[in-house]
């Protein structure tokens, strides 16, 4: 058992919906085992400007069912240089705080990695919209951000097929396309383009004029904010090809980011910040909670941060079955 008394919470990166629901996991289960808890503001910015401040059980009530993050959140790549690590243990020394918990993306577990290696106790937590992260299965906030996009191209579909037209629709996933083929699974959408799997734009337009020409009334193509082709330049050469159907563009963008998160992302927020504050007490660090299957197990930061997630291949197959 660890001698850990004092621990402090980050949200570091993209937010995502259910944040908050991990943050008041960590607050109210330290306090249950008797530990005093901190929030860092704006992640490792904060760290490093030494906004920190104490939280009670009282300063969690009410935000489980809130989108976005109360530490807030801030990108920081000046991190990976080694004067801003060697001030943030300072910082973390000078408010006598024994461990942090980090959650965000690769980026933010790097930087929990790399404090790890200066003797910092860290756990990590996947928080990430896009589901790119190794070692998981479901990180906070991707439940969510299908719902979003789900609800949004059923309306769009609703005026699509009432004026014959085809709708692009971009979604958050620069480098993977998770959201997007998912979402055209369930959305029921014509194509899926995604990073992983590169398309012409002439086999895009004769996929689309074919539809036109079986009688569909309409059609959806959702493309991730990382496929080869772009929005607007799909929309350029499908006007400037008659296929049969008007052409109308809409991006998402950061609204997939914001709204309440949904009941699975609170449940899987609430298990991994309770885990994360008994992996400390139990006196691990560098590891990062994660989900597989029904269960909460742990990985080690050096092999999820070294390694690469790959696409599901049966999401493709189904892809390629039925969103035709």
């Amino acid at each position: 058992m660890s001698e850990i008394r004092h621990v402090a919470v980050m949200t570091s990166g993209g937010d995502s919906p259910g944040m908050n629901a991990a943050i008041r996991a960590v607050v109210r289960s330290g306090y249950h085992y008797n530990l005093e808890v901190f929030g860092v503001r704006q992640a490792y910015l904060g760290l490093c400007n030494s906004d920190i401040e104490r939280l009670d059980t009282r300063d969690v009530g009410g935000i489980i069912q809130k989108g976005g993050t109360i530490l807030q959140t801030a990108r920081m790549p000046e991190f990976k240089e080694d004067n801003n690590q060697r001030l943030a243990v300072r910082r973390l020394n000078e408010h006598g705080i024994d461990a942090l918990i980090v959650v965000g993306g690769d980026g933010s577990l790097a930087g929990a990695l790399a404090l790890h290696k200066r003797g910092v106790k860290v756990i990590g937590i996947p928080g990430s919209i896009d589901n790119d992260i190794w070692g998981t299965d479901m990180s906070i906030g991707v439940d969510t951000a299908l719902d979003t996009i789900l609800e949004s191209v059923d309306r769009l579909r609703d005026t699509a097929s009432s004026h014959e037209r085809v709708f692009l629709v971009e979604v958050m996933g620069r480098n993977c396309g998770h959201l997007a083929i998912v979402s055209a699974l369930v959305t029921g959408a014509e194509y899926a383009l995604i990073p992983e799997v590169p398309v012409t734009m002439e086999d895009l337009g004769k996929g689309i004029e074919e539809a036109y020409l079986k009688g569909k009334s309409h059609a959806m193509i959702i493309v991730a904010e990382g496929a080869n082709l772009k929005v607007l330049d799909i929309a350029k050469y499908l006007n400037e090809h008659d296929i049969g159907f008007e052409v109308r563009t809409t991006v998402l963008g950061h609204v997939v980011r914001g709204g309440r998160p949904t009941c699975f992302d609170r449940l899987l927020a609430t298990r991994l910040g309770v885990e994360a504050v008994e992996a400390l007490i139990a006196g691990k660090s560098g590891i990062m909670m994660a989900s597989e299957g029904r269960s909460i197990v742990e990985r080690s930061l050096e092999d999820v941060i070294g390694n690469k997630r790959d696409l599901n291949p049966h999401y493709a197959e189904l892809a390629e079955i039925l969103t035709r």
